[in-house]
């Protein structure tokens, strides 16, 4: 049979994952029986620049857009129909003649603390090494423990719990969401705590993503969890006004509690040495726009009290 749709997706064990998840809500929502999924709602495995260069910070090479850009490409041009994206990859602004189409719910926002030898972040010894490829952690790390090490580790998942394993690190820190959906929960010494360590914006959530007339398709409007896509709003309204990239360390989470979104955002000086917050609230029922906008405000006030922290490359 002739595909109804084609997904869009990077290589690695853990996109695979991610996708494979959204082809099968996304076939069983067009009504297409579950053995012949994979053939209606086929994966389109795509190499990005991003996954190609593993030696390197991402802010030394073009920033998260390297996650998206081929995948975008092949959008636009029609080879593949939705891409699905960690919505933490997702650039602030969209490429014209793209919309985010759907934001399914929401998994754990956290930032995993993962360590063979010590329980917990507090319990790492003075001057411990810890991997990260986010400068964003690196900022947080640093400005609970100025002691620690700050080692570059990028790769995949398995990868990294290769290096710690064999001794590269004493901790190192990825998402819980990650791997959640790699079913590698067990592997989490501990979950970090969403105050002290705001994650990414979008963290947890993943982005589907379609050409603009395509937005309002069957199977968007199924997979779109309105509750995450408000809280996203809100935190990728304080990205625009933060100008959240590799370059610089910025934090947004928002989540509802009894009818009301309370969002928190800040900025961190790279070396952990400055940290700029600010939170606030709105009703539920505000619409995306309002909310989107209560992110910028908040997010032009840490960036005004921050001033400019971006890392030189």
């Amino acid at each position: 049979m002739a595909p109804l749709l084609r997904i869009g997706t990077r290589r690695s064990k853990l996109a695979l994952a991610q996708s494979g998840m959204m082809q099968r809500a996304i076939g069983r929502a067009l009504g297409v029986p579950e053995d012949e999924i994979v053939h209606a709602v086929p994966l389109v495995e795509i190499v990005t620049t991003g996954d190609r260069i593993q030696d390197r910070r991402l802010l030394e090479v073009g920033g998260k857009s390297l996650f998206t850009k081929e995948i975008e490409e092949a959008l636009l041009e029609g080879r593949v129909d939705v891409a699905v994206h960690s919505m933490k990859d997702v650039p602030a602004e969209q490429p014209d003649g793209l919309a985010l189409a759907a934001i399914p719910e929401r998994e754990d926002p956290r930032d995993a603390f993962i360590s063979e030898n010590w329980s917990s972040l507090a319990d790492l010894p003075q001057g411990a090494k810890v991997g990260t490829a986010s400068l964003r952690r690196q900022a947080q790390l640093l400005s609970i423990r100025p002691d620690l090490q700050i080692e570059m580790l990028r790769g995949n998942v398995d990868t990294r719990l290769r290096r710690l394993k064999d001794g590269d690190f004493d901790a190192i820190l990825l998402a819980c969401s990650g791997l959640n959906r790699l079913g590698l929960s067990d592997v989490i010494t501990e979950r970090l705590d969403l105050t002290a360590f705001l994650p990414a914006p979008g963290q947890g959530a993943l982005a589907l993503q379609t050409r603009v007339e395509d937005i309002n398709s069957i199977w968007a409007q199924a997979l779109n969890h309105a509750p995450t896509a408000l809280a996203v709003a809100a935190e990728r309204g304080a990205m625009l006004a933060l100008e959240g990239s590799c370059r610089t360390a910025v934090g947004a989470f928002a989540h509802i509690e009894d009818n009301t979104l309370h969002i928190g955002t800040e900025m961190l000086a790279p070396d952990g040495q400055g940290r700029w917050t600010e939170r606030g609230t709105i009703s539920a029922t505000a619409s995306q726009a309002d909310v989107t906008a209560l992110g910028r405000q908040l997010g032009e006030a840490v960036k005004a009290a921050a001033g400019d922290q971006k890392i030189e490359i």
